[in-house]
């Protein structure tokens, strides 16, 4: 097998038309490509006698030896050295270089404050740099411009403050955990090379967490097969890595995801058959909706899924109509030929670090489950520590970068580093007049919630 440098080796395996990485660990079935963010187990796969490396965000290297896992891994066979935990001090810690992370310590940096960074993967941007869609909204959202180019925007501007000394980037690096400390926050960061891994001690005054969050998946016979995937791993497949998911799509969900995936999915030569949505109205702007529907594309309301055919891989499918209660309509079932079923169901607070730092936590179904409670600066129940973008709700990525910039300087002002409160109040106001129109009633009611609950 061959790749590209800048590959990831699942990446690289998909266009070697390897689309098995590993086996489920009761009824032993064929797993594959399934969120590309390294946030589900599908890609675990032993590189180098290390097993459960996470290929769809590892880097492809020369000369390495990758095994599909079946069931629970063995012992890594791989020796290890014995490297010295270093201990490093920062003013502030921000967790994730996406749209919210970027934007968070840019602000915090520009007010003062020194910053690291810590991302897993490869590159900075998160999921802009997949998103090849025009923003909508005005001018301060980035309005007519594409995630993509935004997120070299965001990179320019953060490589003039790493030349300034001002940000430390750490890439293909992990924070596993937060521990007691008599001063300040303390995290655990794993920076890998090669596979292996170094411990650091991350000591901060303030930490910043902007860890996005995680594809949903539904309930039906078979949806582990490869074939079948998040809508973000196939924006990632297509755009990141020039690899085709399949030749023949069923796309579940007429979202804006949904909606505009669909649509790059035809710019690239694939298929769509048709998009199924559960609910009795599409989801998204209707200006997606059109898009897809001049190009030919059905879009059916009130069906779903109920199964995929097929053993080793995505055959085909059955999808069902719904009635208005949402339950399934006896002998409406039709079976649709498809080699892929992309599911663009939603997505779910990646929230797991905001609870080990004993953030207070509730479940707000308006924000995507469960959340960490944070007042308008976006400070948790915890002192200096904040959230922001998908990690506390899920909303658009206009939205996270706002958030961040108002948990960027509300960092800075915790501790001290500045007294200078210029923007603040304005990117507050930013974030309620771009939630006030139709699209953002939920926002508006999870945020009306969580200000309810909020004790900080």
């Amino acid at each position: 097998m061959f790749g590209f440098e800048g590959d990831t080796i699942a990446s690289a395996l998909h266009a070697g038309e390897v689309k098995t990485f590993s086996t489920s660990l009761v009824y032993n079935n064929p797993r594959g490509f399934f969120c590309g963010i390294g946030k589900c187990s599908s890609c675990l796969m032993r590189v180098n006698d290390i097993p459960n490396v996470r290929t769809c965000i590892a880097p492809l290297k020369e000369n390495i030896h990758v095994e599909i896992q079946n069931r629970l891994p063995d012992l890594p066979k791989a020796s290890f050295e014995q490297i010295p935990i270093e201990s490093l001090s920062f003013d502030v810690l921000t967790i994730g270089a996406g749209p919210a992370g970027l934007c968070a310590a840019i602000e915090a940096a520009q007010k003062g404050a020194q910053v690291l960074i810590v991302d897993e993967n490869q590159k900075v941007g998160g999921q802009l740099i997949k998103q090849t869609h025009k923003f909508f909204g005005s001018k301060q959202e980035k309005a007519g411009t594409r995630g993509v180019d935004i997120a070299k925007e965001l990179e320019n501007e953060l490589n003039i403050l790493k030349s300034q000394g001002k940000i430390n980037v750490m890439l293909d690096s992990t924070v596993i955990g937060y521990y007691e400390s008599k001063k300040n926050h303390l995290f655990g960061v794993v920076k890998r090379n090669d596979y292996k891994s170094q411990f650091l001690e991350i000591n901060c005054k303030a930490a910043i967490i902007a860890v996005g969050a995680m594809e949903n998946m539904i309930l039906f016979p078979n949806n582990d097969l490869p074939g079948v995937y998040g809508a973000g791993a196939v924006q990632t497949l297509m755009n990141v890595y020039g690899v085709k998911p399949g030749k023949n799509v069923l796309m579940i969900g007429a979202g804006n995801v949904g909606l505009i995936v669909a649509y790059q999915l035809l710019q690239s030569g694939i298929n769509v058959d048709r998009v199924v949505e559960a609910a009795p109205r599409i989801g998204g702007y209707h200006v997606h909706a059109a898009k897809l529907r001049r190009c030919g594309v059905p879009i059916y309301t009130s069906h779903s899924i109920k199964e995929v055919v097929g053993k080793e891989k995505v055959e085909g499918a059955v999808i069902i109509k719904l009635d208005k209660n949402w339950q399934p309509i006896s002998s409406s079932e039709t079976i649709v030929d498809c080699d892929t079923v992309c599911l663009a169901v939603g997505l779910t607070p990646s929230t797991r670090i905001l609870s080990q730092i004993n953030a207070e936590m509730e479940i707000i179904p308006e924000a995507g489950g469960y959340v960490a409670l944070h007042d308008e600066s976006m400070q948790t129940s915890v002192k200096n520590i904040f959230v922001c973008g998908d990690s506390s709700g899920i909303e658009e990525a206009s939205t996270a970068m706002i958030e961040g910039k108002i948990a960027g300087i509300s960092s800075a002002l915790s501790i001290g580093v500045t007294k200078d409160k210029e923007n603040l109040l304005k990117y507050i106001d930013e974030l309620k007049l771009l939630r006030a129109g139709p699209f953002g009633d939920k926002p508006r009611a999870a945020k009306k919630i969580i200000n309810k609950l909020v004790k900080i």
